[in-house]
């Protein structure tokens, strides 16, 4: 593969401009809300500058504390900023040469944001999941127009078939096992990814679910009847298998 100067620049814009929007997700996260305004100490109230704001360096020099009360930072700020650089990192590696490393990412930005939350409030909210569905067919309108209708009905495959299992689900066990949440994300998975893809999708999710399930286990951190969030195992899953395609077409 030839990689082009215009690919560079959009190689090294995504990789500095990734762990600023983890900067962003993770003021958000820690406010409860997506909504714009100063940066403020989460201790002190004080208004954060420049030399506070530097994804991950700001971090690293301020040992982890605020410079005017002293008060620590979460570390799970300087953890998201690492995971957005770091998806931007696998995207580059998989897809280094144009725009397809910034879609790569910023699919892999939105999926790690609907992991964050459902992992933190067994949610995954309507206004994230359902932006992420219509992209992924504006993506194939874009890319390959005739497999609009394909990727549209996987879409709505994936959602009515993910809601049959959960409602037959209820019936047996009486309890509730699978989220509409979960649907909506699987479709916006069928969406961007297509028919082929959605039993891949289950597949790698289903694993990865388990093993979540039996490290938890192994380590006594389940409860008797306690629920476990699938949306981080369908998020990656959805962009492991993007990334996949992506290496597949370059």
């Amino acid at each position: 593969m030839i990689v082009t100067n215009q690919g560079n620049l959009w190689v090294i814009g995504t990789l500095l401009i990734a762990p600023c929007i983890g900067s962003w997700l993770g003021v958000a996260f820690a406010r409860g809300v997506f909504a714009p305004g100063r940066s403020r100490c989460m201790g002190c109230g004080a208004r954060l500058g420049v030399i506070d704001l530097v994804p991950i360096v700001s971090f690293l020099a301020l040992r982890g504390r605020c410079r005017r009360c002293g008060d620590l930072i979460p570390i799970s700020l300087l953890f998201i900023e690492v995971a957005l650089l770091m998806i931007a990192v696998i995207a580059a590696l998989v897809e280094p040469s144009g725009p397809a490393v910034a879609l790569a990412t910023g699919l892999g930005a939105v999926l790690f944001a609907l992991a964050w939350i459902d992992f933190h409030t067994m949610r995954l909210p309507d206004a994230i999941t359902l932006p992420l569905l219509l992209a992924g067919l504006i993506v194939c309108a874009g890319s390959d127009a005739t497999a609009l209708t394909a990727h549209a009905a996987a879409a709505a495959l994936a959602y009515l078939g993910l809601r049959g299992i959960a409602r037959l689900y209820r019936r047996l066990r009486g309890i509730e096992g699978i989220g509409a949440g979960d649907a909506k994300l699987l479709a916006a998975g069928g969406a961007w990814l297509g028919p082929a893809a959605l039993p891949d999708v289950l597949v790698l999710a289903g694993i990865s679910g388990l093993l979540w399930f039996g490290i938890l286990a192994a380590r006594g951190r389940l409860a008797p009847g306690q629920r476990i969030p699938f949306g981080p195992a369908l998020a990656l899953a959805i962009w492991v298998l993007w990334l996949h395609h992506d290496a597949q077409l370059s």
